[in-house]
């Protein structure tokens, strides 16, 4: 019977020793992800460092001391007192972007290097703080990034970590330095806003005498251009005028002419020459003159007619 029982529990036996055995081989497989690296150790000391890929460690002898991520990483630490050189305490906060080249060094270098970073930046921000005024401090983000890098670079070296960037998050100074600063923002801003209506006045006047200007001068071409207008119109007028009296007085000229022309076509007698005299002085004698000079073979004709209207008025 106890045989039987013994004979029974081997099997069992074997089968636990090998589910232990697979159990432990299968904790030996490791698989390294994308960006990672792990740190292999053996009897306590560093034997390799696995990359990506799958790997294979010796059990109980080789353990994974630490799983190091390669990816660049940031961290943002809270805010941290520092003093300008003009004496001024404000508070400010950095952000830090590193990433980890060499594992090993990582690993065995510092003892937490997250802390260890931490640290080098708040005495290295309140090195560089310390040489700039406040004016400079807050103007001055550019350069005291680029100082801190270069100087966490270096330091940070020796364990395995590369310092990418340095940015200065907020920097906060105390609260009467920001009432003075905002009250001497609004005096700055209400003296442009004073030079700009300024410079917008005198922009408007200037233009409005401008305008008035050439309003004037064009006032004055055009008064010019209407005055010479008048005058080549009033010249046309006289012209035309004194063409119309030469007309007529040539037209008065050919009807003499022609009156002439035909008085001698028609060869008048002595009689009616004397008749026409008598009427020429007749008209004459109407007019407004106070003396007629009557010519002397008129004279005679008159004489001759008044002896026969005498001697009518004697029969």
């Amino acid at each position: 019977m106890g045989n039987e029982m013994e004979i029974s529990l081997v099997p069992i036996i074997i089968i636990a020793i090998v589910v232990i055995i697979l159990c432990v081989l299968a904790s030996c497989i490791k698989i390294v992800p994308q960006a990672h690296a792990f740190i292999v150790e053996r009897l306590g000391g560093y034997q390799c460092t696995w990359s990506v890929g799958l790997h294979f460690k010796v059990p109980i002898i080789d353990k994974v001391a630490r799983k190091v991520l390669l990816k660049e990483q940031v961290m943002d630490f809270p805010p941290q007192p520092v003093i300008t050189k003009d004496n001024v305490t404000m508070q400010i906060d950095t952000v830090v972007f590193f990433q980890i080249t060499d594992p090993k060094l990582f690993t065995y270098g510092v003892e937490s290097p997250i802390m260890a970073i931490e640290n080098l930046t708040a005495t290295t921000l309140r090195n560089i703080i310390g040489d700039l005024e406040l004016d400079q401090t807050l103007t001055s983000r550019e350069t005291i990034n680029t100082h801190m890098r270069s100087n966490l670079d270096i330091a940070t070296d020796p364990w395995g970590i590369k310092v990418n960037r340095v940015e200065l998050k907020n920097i906060i100074p105390p609260r009467e330095i920001q009432d003075s600063m905002e009250k001497q923002m609004k005096a700055e801003r209400e003296r442009r806003e004073s030079i700009l209506r300024a410079e917008g006045e005198k922009k408007s006047t200037v233009l409005v005498a401008e305008g008035k200007k050439e309003s004037a001068i064009l006032e004055a071409e055009a008064e010019k251009e209407a005055a010479i207008l008048r005058a080549e119109a009033k010249k046309e007028a006289m012209i035309r005028e004194a063409e119309g009296k030469a007309q007529a007085i040539a037209e008065v000229q050919k009807a003499t002419a022609e009156g002439l022309k035909y008085l001698n076509e028609a060869a008048p007698t002595e009689s009616v020459l004397t008749l026409k005299s008598l009427e020429a002085f007749e008209k004459a004698s109407d007019g407004q003159a106070t003396k007629i000079i009557i010519p002397s073979e008129i004279q005679g004709i008159a004489g001759l007619a008044k002896s026969v209207i005498e001697t009518c008025k004697e029969k």
